[in-house]
């Protein structure tokens, strides 16, 4: 299918009336985005350009431009049908079409870092155009998704004004969920590696999260996404995990063409989740063992 170029210029900020406060810039990162975010290539603006060039942000930046005037669940759309041509072969997705209303949560494994949960939104709006998956700040930049996102900082730091968004995230989560939309977590806060045998696996699911689903007393849905990442990208987690995080695009563009299996598992209902009382640690096991269950089918 041939590229589809941008309409809008990367300074440009578009508006859109279905949502409100929604400012959306054609541009995810540019050249000076970097210079702010690392002084020490201030002026440095053609090794920059290489940088992104390499890294094939410039191409995150094209397929962003290409579809932002239509953001939200149609811009995910695009992106899975029109850019990655990659179909989600989902089973037991019956399980969705019966959450037509009301507040629910899903938890998934991480295992690509960004596809899955580009993967995840476009099978869940399908149902629930409401549906808001919960993300680091990164991902956060890419504002034509934002109307499904809830930013948070995956790695907890100290500076206080990431962590206002950490808890600005958890309160908008809380409230999605007490007007009666799902919520969706990946409840490692990062990308699966892989452990002494080779195995790709989640690190251990965060206490925040567990406490947050635990309080919510809404029905849970295991959902697991088969394949990895490839094998140099996945050694980078062990070696130099920045790295690995700014290889991520390229990651991303080489799953083009290629289906994407999803299996969703049956509801965790309120009733079974009482039985672990507020034990959030035990219950976080549980609906982990429930999520990777599903390789096996």
């Amino acid at each position: 299918m041939e590229k589809r170029q941008p309409r809008h210029k990367g300074d440009e900020i578009l508006t859109f009336e279905q949502y409100p406060g929604l400012e959306v810039r054609p541009d995810v990162i540019n050249v000076d985005d970097v210079e702010k975010m690392v002084p020490k290539l201030k002026g440095h603006r053609k090794l920059i350009g290489f940088l992104l060039k390499l890294l094939r942000i410039d191409e995150v930046n094209r397929v962003h431009g290409a579809w932002c005037d239509d953001p939200g669940p149609d811009f995910v759309r695009h992106l899975i049908e029109n850019e990655f041509e990659t179909p989600l072969v989902v089973d037991n997705e019956e399980v969705l079409t019966r959450f037509r209303e009301g507040a629910f949560i899903t938890v998934s494994n991480h295992p690509f870092g960004s596809l899955d949960g580009i993967a995840l939104i476009n099978l869940v709006t399908r149902y629930r155009p409401d549906y808001k998956v919960m993300v680091n700040m990164i991902l956060g930049r890419i504002s034509a998704m934002k109307p499904n996102f809830i930013a948070v900082d995956a790695w907890q730091t100290d500076d206080p004004e990431k962590r206002k968004v950490s808890v600005n995230g958890v309160r908008e989560a809380f409230r999605q969920l007490k007007e009666g939309k799902p919520v969706g977590f990946f409840p490692a806060g990062a990308m699966s590696k892989t452990d002494r045998k080779g195995f790709l696996v989640d690190r251990e699911w965060q206490p925040t999260i567990l406490q947050l689903i635990g309080k919510a007393k809404v029905p849970v849905i295991p959902v697991y996404f088969h394949g990895t990442n490839r094998w140099l990208f996945n050694t980078l987690g062990h070696v130099c995990w920045p790295l690995r995080s700014a290889m991520l695009p390229r990651e991303l563009f080489s799953k083009k063409g290629k289906p994407i299996h999803i299996s969703v598992g049956e509801p965790v209902m309120p009733d079974r989740q009482a039985e672990f009382g507020k034990d959030y640690v035990a219950l976080g096991a549980y609906l982990r063992e429930k999520t990777y269950e599903l390789h096996k089918l």
